[in-house]
Order: structure tokens, then sequence, then C-alpha cells
């Protein structure tokens, strides 16, 4: 089966113009899926209010639901060398100078040099 040269000619410009058509299609789609995609993160950001637990002599880490009704004091950095509970327990006690009576961590992670970890904690009341 052989086909003229503008048998193929029309079938590619065919082709094409589906092809073009795909994006004029999409908007809709794409909004659609956006929307759905942020309302599913909405519901995994609202978190119901708990209260924090008793304060301690030390600094206790709670979620971020336990905050609501604490004052924040602000946020602390640490670098740590071994394990990810070494930057926790450093965090501890940086929360422990700083008077605090709750952190909570917001981030702990392995830096480009393996076993050195960095975390973010912020502080309250």
């Amino acid at each position: 089966m052989s086909l003229s040269p503008d048998s193929s000619a029309k079938r590619y410009t065919e082709a094409i113009a589906d092809i073009l058509d795909i994006p004029m299609k999409t908007p809709s789609l794409l909004c659609l899926l956006f929307v759905v995609a942020l309302s599913g993160c909405s519901s995994l950001t609202q978190t119901t209010p708990v209260p924090p637990p008793a304060p301690t002599a030390k600094a206790q880490e709670i979620t971020r639901a336990q905050t609501s009704t604490l004052t924040k004091m602000g946020s602390i950095t640490v670098e740590a060398i071994g394990s990810p509970m070494d930057a926790e327990a450093a965090v501890q006690r940086k929360a422990d100078a700083a008077g605090a009576r709750y952190y909570v961590i917001m981030f702990n992670s392995e830096t480009i040099v393996p076993g050195r970890w960095y975390s973010q904690a912020i502080l309250y009341r």
C-alpha cells in the first residue's frame, strides 16, 4: 500500500493539528487538577489544636498542633556531627539555654558532608 505525497502530507497536517489542539483543551483540565491538589493540601495543613504537655525542667519537643496557646520566643539553628538524634539533642540543649519550655523542630537534614546534620527549630514559652 503506497501513499501519495498529498495524502501523507494531509495526514501529517491533521496529526500536527491534533497535537496543537491538545493545549487548547488542557487549561481547563489543568485548572481542575490544580484545584483538587490545593484542596487536598489544605486538609493536610489544618490541625485541631491540642494542649501542650505540662512544663518540665527541660524544654520539650511538641507538635505544631500544640502551639496555638503558646508564645513564640524565636528560632534556633544547630549543626551536629553524628546522627539525627545528635542534632535533636543539640536543639534541646540550645532551647534549654534560651529558657524555652517547648520547641518544634522544623527540619532536621543531613548536609552535603555525610554525618553532619543541620536542624532548625522554633522556641515557645
